[in-house]
């Protein structure tokens, strides 16, 4: 989860929302990294899950990777929770809840659709309050 705070980190420096994904192996070793693009990319799509599912995908030269885990400072979104789910990912790790917009424990709850191939292990609240506190800053540094 640490990298996936760096991640956002650079991501905030960027003027993105601070949202920091990171992919890692079975065997412990990063497949992919990446922060939110959105603005910079002009990509409504450019989360920083969807990024590190297309890299570690490019990496593996698969579309699966049904031995990996994914550590990402925010609840998924439903669009980002599908691309996990399809890309058949083992386990998700989450720093910050997020009832406005999270598609895991809010919203559309993706993986507990009938109609979700996949579901991962959920582990939510990791490193939370550095998350929190990471989207507090820059939306205050907005407002």
């Amino acid at each position: 989860m640490l990298a996936a705070l760096a991640e956002a980190e650079a991501a905030a420096a960027r003027g993105e929302v601070p949202v920091g994904a990171v992919v890692v192996a079975g065997n412990g070793s990063v497949l992919a990294r990446a922060g939110n693009r959105t603005r910079e990319l002009a990509d409504p799509t450019a989360h920083a899950e969807m990024l590190a599912i297309r890299q570690a995908c490019a990496v593996r030269g698969s579309e699966r990777l049904d031995d990996a885990d994914m550590y990402v400072t925010l609840e998924p979104c439903a669009m980002c929770a599908a691309a996990i789910s399809l890309a058949r990912l083992r386990r998700l790790y989450w720093g910050a809840s997020d009832p406005k917009g999270g598609g895991v424990e809010h919203g559309a709850r993706v993986f507990s659709q009938r109609t979700c191939h996949h579901a991962p292990e959920l582990y939510g609240g990791i490193e939370e309050t550095r998350a929190i506190g990471l989207l507090r800053t820059f939306f205050a540094g907005r407002r």
